[in-house]
């Protein structure tokens, strides 16, 4: 589980009640968007004519444009998921970061979902002893593509839910 029992509404649309404004979740889904697509060849490699984790991250780069519903890049978003069902290792996981990243559309708190998959994806493609240092490595590289307007937010969210994203974000 990657989501809290309770929301945080740091992570909740103004117009929901919470205090996230719309232009700070479209930059929460364009990094999760960036942080899935750095793992994506992993996916790829693996299962070269599926579409569904590349789909999914375009449709959270197209919801952030404006050209589809947010209902359409979730359901890419499980599509997704979808794909990587039946995997095993870190196409499965590449697999979930794009499927986590069509769904911050849907609910902002999956940015983190799409960062954990992606350093889990690296770290089970890294060579044996070395997984460690390569999800330092990709933890390191997802924070410094941060836009400044959500950094702290995203940096005080990465130390909240460290626990339940497998500890992957202590880098």
């Amino acid at each position: 589980m990657i989501l809290p029992k309770v929301r945080d509404p740091r992570f909740v649309t103004i117009r929901r009640g919470g205090t996230l404004t719309d232009a700070d979740h479209r930059l929460l889904a364009l990094w999760a968007a960036s942080c899935a697509e750095h793992v994506l060849g992993l996916f790829e490699s693996a299962q070269p004519g599926d579409p569904r984790p590349r789909q999914a991250i375009e449709h959270a780069r197209a919801w952030v444009r404006g050209e589809v519903k947010m209902m359409q890049a979730r359901a890419a978003g499980g599509h997704a998921m979808g794909a990587a069902r039946d995997l095993r290792g870190a196409a499965r996981h590449a697999a979930y970061a794009a499927g986590q990243a069509g769904a911050v559309a849907h609910v902002a708190a999956h940015e983190l979902g799409a960062a954990a998959y992606a350093i889990k994806a690296a770290r089970a493609a890294a060579p044996e002893g070395e997984s460690e240092t390569a999800g330092r490595l990709e933890c390191q590289w997802q924070r410094n593509q941060l836009p400044e307007a959500i950094r702290e937010l995203v940096l005080d969210d990465q130390r909240l839910r460290n626990d339940i994203c497998w500890s992957v974000f202590d880098c």
